[in-house]
């Protein structure tokens, strides 16, 4: 499979690393705020690796499991070794190219082009449900996961509240919350010379995930929170 230079950073660095072990990381622009990193190793952690608040998403997961964004596969392995179904999907060409290396059913495709298919869990890690894009197609995103839970399904997601990023030291806020929703955010990954499209991401607090989850006929609990993050566990009502 040809990767095209500079439209796949993400999987480039997931098969260079994969290939080489040498760590570079990748570069993540924001039209917001400075730029920030992701080291190469994280997306190659192993169990006894990972936060708290993904091994508890691993344990609560169950039945059929659809993993979306799953980068190089960390989550979809462990649960694959504990002798669960796995589907991992992704839009980096890359990134497939490496899980079905290392033995993953994953394919490329949109999560919003997904339709007649039934799982038991939808694992969001690392922030998934961010594919949203902004607050106002969170619901949009849920209508979808929803059409894919089978009965008694789950879907299984974290985010942020980044309010802090707006806070002065006071804690007063310097943003408008009544302007567009403050975790809205536009994003570019890079890594060495290649770039990839500028996209749409969303960091959602708690209060309204659980709003919106309700809307469209969902309930959201919290599974676990540390500080600003959570992990959420979203159910047909």
């Amino acid at each position: 499979m040809e990767i095209k230079k500079g439209g796949d950073p993400v999987g480039t660095a997931i098969l260079d690393y994969a290939s080489t072990k040498k760590p570079n990381d990748i570069i993540v622009g924001s039209d917001i705020c400075e730029d920030d990193i992701i080291p190469i190793e994280v997306l190659f952690r192993k169990m006894d690796e990972m936060p708290e608040l993904e091994q508890i998403a691993l344990e609560a997961a169950k039945g059929k499991i659809l993993d979306v964004g799953a980068g190089a596969g960390v989550h979809s392995l462990e649960l694959q070794d504990r002798g669960f179904e796995v589907f991992p999907i992704e839009v980096s060409d890359g990134a497939v190219r490496y899980m079905k290396q290392v033995g993953l059913n994953a394919r490329k495709i949109n999560f919003f082009d997904l339709k007649d298919e039934q799982y038991d869990t939808i694992l969001m890690m690392m922030n998934g449900i961010g594919i949203a894009g902004t607050l106002a197609n969170l619901e949009k995103t849920l209508i979808q996961a929803k059409s894919l839970l089978a009965e008694g399904g789950k879907i299984l997601c974290d985010s942020s509240d980044i309010k802090y990023l707006y806070e002065d030291e006071d804690g007063a806020l310097w943003v408008d919350l009544n302007s567009e929703y403050y975790g809205n955010f536009r994003f570019q990954m890079k890594y060495k010379k290649d770039k990839g499209p500028w996209f749409d991401w969303l960091y959602v607090d708690f209060d309204n995930l659980f709003k919106a989850a309700k809307n469209v006929g969902l309930k959201a609990k919290r599974l676990y929170e540390n500080e600003d993050h959570y992990l959420a566990e979203i159910t047909l009502v």
